[in-house]
């Protein structure tokens, strides 16, 4: 049987090198007879792959395409740059890209071999990539934490909080999501006894344990981190009522940021928290729609003065 095994994979790693193989030239290469050969074919189509066989001259086997996409064969060569490829998705902006390519990248790196994965770190570790407005995570982490949700099992790791305060922590992962600027864990924090949500980028020495856990019941984890995002641990807090229906405001701001929740037909509530007051004031005035300023008071403020400097620099100009 495990001759038949080994015998059928290289059958299939021949059909994946080129469009068409005669029966006798497969026969040749893999030391058998061509009855094998049809036999080992027939294997193969129960397992999922589609070969075609054609008579003639100009005929032969060929792996065809089917409903459903079966393994694949990777040589070493394939199997680097497809994980190099993975973990630069992994860090992208394109909606759903990266959760995907994380995720088949964690079923890629439990089955490659050491050899393979310390050439894909060292290829990593020798990339740089020009900087953006994202805050980078290192590859390794994502992929310790993707198993670490799927597995279900506790992690360990340091956390700088907003304030610089250095915490250890030891959490159940039930998720990552990714913003488009930061990539956030769901967790639940067994110290503190709640869920949270930790940037990547703050993390250190993470660490998956062996201890498994029974999954609580809890809130949606993009609906949680957008929350959390929009809400704290940022100094101010904004409500404004604009008199716009909820899509077309959402389709002026990102709703990764925001909250927003429609008041009626023609109103929407929008929520969002940052540091500075100025960058809520431009806000505002960028959604384009008629507002009104709920709270803080400050903010009102600083929306004025934003106008004054705007009107000036109009006035000098």
């Amino acid at each position: 049987m495990g001759d038949t095994t080994e015998r059928v994979l290289r059958l299939l790693s021949l059909l994946q090198q080129r469009p068409v193989w005669s029966g006798p030239e497969l026969a040749e290469r893999l030391g058998v007879t061509t009855r094998s050969i049809r036999r080992d074919v027939e294997r193969l189509r129960g397992l999922g792959y589609p070969v075609h066989a054609a008579q003639g001259v100009g005929g032969g086997y060929q792996l065809g395409r089917g409903k459903e996409l079966p393994p694949l064969l990777l040589d070493d060569a394939e199997a680097v740059a497809i994980a190099v490829s993975l973990r630069l998705a992994a860090g992208g902006t394109v909606t759903g890209a990266s959760e995907a390519a994380l995720s088949t990248l964690a079923k890629l790196d439990q089955v490659m071999p050491p050899r393979l994965r310390s050439e894909v770190k060292a290829i990593h570790d020798s990339t740089v990539t020009l900087s953006t407005a994202q805050d980078l995570v290192d590859g390794d982490v994502l992929l310790t934490l993707a198993r670490a949700c799927r597995d279900l099992t506790r992690v360990r790791f340091g956390y700088d909080a907003r304030d610089g305060a250095a915490t250890e922590r030891w959490v159940e992962p039930i998720r990552l999501v990714a913003t488009g600027r930061r990539w956030y864990l769901m967790a639940w924090d067994v110290d503190r006894e709640d869920w949270r949500t930790f940037r990547l980028d703050r993390m250190r020495a993470v660490v998956a344990s062996t201890w498994r856990f029974k999954p609580r019941e809890h809130p949606d984890p993009a609906e949680y981190v957008q929350r959390s995002v929009s809400h704290s641990p940022f100094s101010h807090h904004a409500r404004v009522r604009v008199r716009a229906p909820l899509e077309e405001v959402a389709a002026r701001t990102d709703v990764r940021w925001v909250t927003l929740t429609a008041i009626d037909d023609s109103t929407t509530l929008l929520e969002s928290s940052a540091d500075e007051l100025d960058w809520l004031a431009f806000h505002v005035v960028w959604l384009g729609f008629e507002c009104e300023i709920l709270d803080p008071p400050e903010l009102r403020e600083a929306a004025l003065d934003l106008a004054g400097r705007l009107q000036r620099t109009v006035a000098s100009g």
